[in-house]
């Protein structure tokens, strides 16, 4: 696949946590791969928008003549990194019928009482289905490991589920797409800042947030920890630079167009008669 206008090199090759990755030494507000500026990068974010949208129909079409294909990105990332962005820019492109889009928010009582991926397996896209995870079952090794919540031997007993689970997903069909979005602490307090000085963001704030940024160290610990037990060859983990927005979108964007282009997805050429249907079409007029 040749390497879209502005990128000397694909940011799925650059930004995978392979072996030896620290997430220490990974810049933040770079732009990896890209020769470009800012409004350069908008404008190959719009020109590939009509790529991806095609991909994602195809996946869609063939499911319907027998498809098993599918694929689920996975965003995880501190506050503010630009999760919501991403399901807007990058994956708004995409026709909705084909999306399912899920939330994971804080574990009810009744999900409390089963294992952490009794929510999850019910979420995993159907064939054909462009699934996206905002928060994840990860959320079961970060802020649990970070808080204390669960000891080490689960939190291994709960890597090796993770492996398991993201392997059974894949053999059935299912692409996975693992993102993180890597921002510093100081663009999050600025956007956090961002947040109380405009009324039209200000839902988007929680005082939670701040409370979390408390356990900064802790948290790129727990991640490190997921990327050395969880990035696989079936389903490895980028790594993507967030303290500019408009970076992190392409970037991401080019990602899934590779997974996607990786499908050698085909137009269904339909279960009729081609000529028969043409011919009927001509006595059709009313």
């Amino acid at each position: 696949m040749s390497l879209p206008i502005g990128f000397t090199e694909h940011p799925a090759d650059l930004l995978t946590a392979g072996p030896g990755f620290s997430l220490a030494e990974q810049p933040t507000n770079a732009a990896p791969g890209f020769s470009g500026k800012k409004a350069d990068g908008a404008d190959t974010l719009a020109a590939r928008a009509p790529v991806i949208a095609q991909l994602q129909e195809q996946l869609f079409a063939e499911s319907r003549f027998g498809g098993k294909k599918s694929v689920l990105l996975i965003l995880q990332a501190m506050d503010t990194a630009g999760k919501g962005g991403i399901v807007g820019h990058v994956v708004g492109a995409v026709d909705p019928q084909g999306v399912k889009l899920t939330t994971f928010k804080a574990p009810t009582d009744e999900e409390k009482a089963h294992d952490f991926l009794w929510r999850v397996r019910p979420a995993a896209p159907t064939p054909g289905m462009f699934g996206v995870f905002d928060r994840s079952h990860y959320e079961d090794v970060l802020i649990h490991r970070v808080h204390g919540w669960a000891d080490a031997g689960e939190l291994e007993r709960r890597y090796e589920a993770i492996n398991e689970f993201e392997a059974e997903l894949v053999a059935a069909g299912t692409t996975i797409v693992k993102v993180m979005l890597n921002v510093s602490p100081e663009e999050q307090l600025q956007r956090l800042a961002a947040r109380l000085e405009d009324p039209t963001k200000y839902w988007k704030y929680s005082p939670t947030d701040l409370d979390e940024r408390k356990f900064w160290p802790e948290y790129m610990e727990a991640y490190q920890r997921v990327f050395d037990k969880t990035s696989t060859g079936h389903a490895p983990w980028y790594v993507v630079p967030a303290d500019k927005k408009w970076y992190a979108r392409m970037a991401v964007q080019e990602i899934l167009i590779k997974a996607l282009g990786g499908l050698n997805l085909q137009w269904p050429a339909g279960n009729y008669d081609l000529a028969k249907e043409r011919a009927r079409l001509k006595d059709a007029v009313i």
